[in-house]
């Protein structure tokens, strides 16, 4: 009898073990999802690089020119130091040996080109909402800009997260991939800044509080949160409350994503290497990412950190 009950345990926890495997395995898309006939679009792929601000984490560091996309920069957190990697064409050390459906892999499930998890300091979180077209357009660009042949180093990650198959009990907790679909009650004017708003621009990642694990705090969107990245500064509610943004207009918000001035004439120092990309972006879409963002639900945030 008590063998039979070990039997019994033994099958079940293999099951059990079983199904997490497959709960927790890195995701792929299929190959069905690059349509046929697709021709690149290098002007929207611009766009979406610029929407994303992929310059900020992958730009090296102390580099002026915002496509020399090296990497190297060390972002410290409360699990150790991510290094960001190398994006450039090049085919040893960047994306270059890259397919494009590897590359829609990373974006848009987490997953690395070995079929690995990659960790969610990359928002692909936020970039799973991206239609594939914009993806394989931002792929399209970034396969014009300069190839650089610096290897990236490892990152320097505390233990269990050093554990790569961890990421997958995290993704299984907090990582829902979903593209963005347009919400018929809003104008298209809303639907655009709200794509790009969740989307590439990533902007709930940082003004959004985390819980320990790192799972951001849904009920608290765009509320403020301090920034993961030890020594970082605090990302200001962007709600309309009045601890954050409430006094503001639309046009106050495009304005100040266009010059990097709010409307109290101050120049947030912890804004400046996203105000280095939305200055760039067209007026439409600043005005589109206004209107979202003015129309977002008033969340209570922490009055000390008002942005203006």
């Amino acid at each position: 009898m008590l063998r039979r009950g070990l039997i019994v345990v033994g099958v079940l926890a293999l099951v059990v073990l079983v199904a997490l495997w497959f709960l927790t395995a890195p995701k792929k898309l299929p190959a069905s999802e690059l349509a046929a006939g697709y021709h690149p679009d290098l002007a929207n792929g611009e766009a979406m690089f610029i929407a994303g601000n992929c310059s900020a984490c992958h730009a090296t560091p102390g580099q002026d020119d915002r496509k020399h996309l090296a990497g190297g920069l060390k972002l410290k957190s409360p699990f150790g130091t991510f290094v960001t990697p190398n994006i450039t064409p090049d085919p040893k050390y960047g994306v270059g040996a890259w397919t494009e459906l590897q590359f829609v892999d990373a974006m848009k499930r987490g997953t690395g080109r070995h079929g690995e998890h990659l960790y969610p300091a990359f928002p692909y979180s936020a970039y799973s909402l991206m239609k594939t077209s914009d993806v394989r357009d931002l792929f399209a660009y970034i396969k014009t800009l300069p190839a650089v042949a610096t290897p990236t180093a490892p990152h320097e990650l505390k233990f269990p997260y050093s554990l790569r198959p961890a990421v997958g009990f995290w993704k299984l907790l907090y990582f829902k991939p979903h593209e963005f679909t347009a919400d018929p009650k809003h104008s298209a004017a809303w639907n655009r800044g709200a794509y790009l708003s969740e989307g590439p621009a990533h902007c709930a990642e940082c003004h959004t509080p985390r819980n320990a694990l790192g799972g951001v705090e849904e009920a608290k969107l765009y509320a403020g949160a301090p920034n993961l990245e030890a020594g970082g500064r605090f990302a200001s509610n962007i709600t309309p409350h009045k601890d954050g943004i409430g006094d503001w207009s639309e046009q106050d918000i495009a304005d100040f994503l266009k010059s990097g001035t709010d409307k109290c004439f101050n120049e947030p120092e912890g804004m400046r290497d996203v105000i280095a990309s939305t200055s760039q972006m067209s007026d439409a879409d600043l005005a589109a990412i206004a209107a979202y963002i003015h129309a977002l639900p008033a969340i209570p945030g922490n009055p000390k950190h008002k942005t203006c």
